[in-house]
């Protein structure tokens, strides 16, 4: 078997998705998922580049082909990069598997587990306390036992620390009232906060019992997350916008979370990723990982939750049901849990033609401001 053409989707549903499809001489083909939202041209641009080196490989051979598109352009690509390779390498997973007739998380050492639980999120936690009460008790009431949310904005699009911090801790002591202990409750922060807010907000909450607190400050720094450490016995979920096993080293040797939130579509794929999750189990640290994007990323990562032993929760993101013309087989919740695949490979059939209809529109993230003007993580 060999690889015969690499064609990239840069798809518009609701927000832009990056798909690529790796097509062999047998018929037998795989889909990826890169995760640079807004920034689909550059992972198409890097595709262009790989595929002369992709068209005449073997596809089986993954963990060669993964090693030299990641090194050879010399220069280090950066997260863009490893974002497009994510796809390759999914796509190549997913052609082992229909090509032996086994679904993907056999080929990654079989099930660990019956069921691969999901967390959603509800109502940030901003100036209106009562919507966000509302909206937690209705996802308990639907069943579900880990809930997200998220710092609210103090304005139209203003996030502005000191009234954010007193808003998010008086909401969340409220959800917890109003939801009970039993229910697995998380915030993410979305790297918005400074170190010292951050510890501000952690102290705040910490007796009412968080799953985890996501990302409270930018990823740059490990040494500045060491000091949010230090301070806290919140649990932290820390990764999503890491590029490679080399960017989660520090976090990962120096115990600075406790939670992996590793991107499958950005980190380098699944081979990369259990590379990262075996790594993780040396040092006790369980996977959550990120998932805010389609069908294909999804079906990846719950391949690779039934596989590894440090699984803790899946992220649902949007990718259940999303566009059926596009992926008229994907993997779909029972209750709120995804059930062992069956399927060989991914268990995720694509139209290329259906694709084709719904090119990507430009899209950028919003723009938040403190009150003073001044840009902020969005």
């Amino acid at each position: 078997m060999r690889i015969t053409d690499v064609k990239p989707f840069p798809i518009h549903s609701g927000r832009d998705i990056f798909i690529v499809k790796v097509e062999t001489d047998e018929g037998v083909y795989g889909i990826g998922e890169g995760g640079i939202s807004g920034r689909e041209l550059a992972m198409q641009g890097t595709i262009e580049h790989f595929k002369p080196v992709l068209v005449g490989r073997d596809p089986f051979e993954i963990e060669d082909i993964w090693q030299t598109l990641f090194r050879g352009g010399f220069f280090p690509g950066g997260t863009v990069q490893s974002a497009a390779l994510s796809a390759v390498d999914i796509a190549l997973w997913d052609i082992k598997g229909k090509a032996l007739g086994v679904p993907v998380y056999q080929l990654l050492g079989g099930k660990c587990r019956d069921r691969v639980d999901v967390y959603v999120g509800f109502a940030e936690l901003g100036e209106d306390t009562d919507a966000a009460v509302k909206s937690a008790l209705q996802k308990v009431k639907e069943g579900w036992r880990y809930i997200r949310t998220a710092p609210g904005c103090t304005g139209r699009g203003r996030f502005e620390p000191a009234d954010v911090i007193e808003h998010a801790i008086r909401g969340w002591h409220a959800v917890r009232a109003a939801v009970g202990r039993g229910i697995r409750l998380c915030m993410d922060v979305h790297t918005r906060l400074s170190p010292i807010h951050a510890i501000q907000l952690c102290r705040g909450i910490e007796d009412d019992r968080p799953f985890f607190i996501e990302d409270p400050i930018r990823s740059e720094e490990p040494a500045a997350l060491r000091t949010v450490r230090e301070h806290t016995s919140v649990p932290l979920a820390i990764g999503e916008q890491y590029g490679s096993k080399w960017a989660f080293r520090q976090i990962i040797e120096g115990r600075l979370c406790d939670y992996a939130r590793i991107d499958l579509c950005n980190v380098g794929g699944l081979s990369e990723a259990r590379k990262i999750a075996g790594w993780c189990e040396v040092h006790y640290i369980d996977l959550v990982p990120h998932n805010p994007l389609g069908p294909v990323s999804t079906a990846a990562c719950v391949h690779l939750d039934f596989a590894v032993n440090n699984f803790a929760v899946q992220e649902l993101g949007g990718g259940v049901g999303m566009l059926p013309e596009v992926f008229p087989e994907q993997l779909h919740l029972i209750g709120n849990a995804f059930q062992l695949p069956t399927a060989p490979g991914l268990g995720v059939t694509f139209d290329e033609a259906e694709a084709r209809k719904r090119p990507m529109q430009m899209w950028n993230p919003p723009r938040w401001t403190r009150d003073d003007g001044g840009f902020t993580n969005w």
